[in-house]
């Protein structure tokens, strides 16, 4: 039975059908949701972000511009939970996006996976790191369900 729906987000029109769909399936199967989001620390290239590139119009590190982002883009899909009266949880990691959504998704006892896709081909995948394409194939018990953009 379908009990905990782990939807991970990057924020991307994907990412937001997807948390909705997983939304309107919670509701229908009485399941709570842990939304996710995982700073992809293969990413750190710089330490800082340029003073205009940030809302604060400050130098900040890197790490705390992308926790930032996740936040909003975790409290988007909490929003729409509390909205609809389904339970919710927030997580936001660090690591690379395929590991840290799998292994969370284990540690959390998720029943069910709901994840974006942007709808490239596997070759595309391969060549441009689809994560849905990586949970997918990943060693996992947990089901997946990809939404398409």
């Amino acid at each position: 039975m379908i009990s905990k729906i782990l939807v991970p987000t990057d924020g991307s029109k994907a990412a937001q059908k997807a948390a909705r769909y997983a939304v309107d399936l919670a509701i229908q199967l009485k399941a709570s949701i842990i939304a996710v989001s995982v700073i992809d620390n293969r990413s750190f290239i710089a330490r800082t972000v340029p003073s205009e590139e940030t809302a604060r119009h400050a130098i900040e590190p890197i790490e705390d511009y992308l926790r930032e982002a996740a936040e909003g883009y975790v409290r988007e899909i909490k929003k729409i939970c509390n909205k609809k009266g389904v339970r919710s949880k927030i997580v936001i990691k660090i690591g690379h996006p395929v590991e840290v959504i799998t292994k969370e998704a284990e540690r959390s006892k998720g029943t069910l996976i709901v994840m974006g896709s942007h709808g490239r081909s596997a070759l595309a995948a391969v060549f441009l790191g689809s994560i849905s394409y990586g949970v997918i194939h990943k060693d996992t018990k947990v089901p997946v369900l990809v939404v398409r953009k």
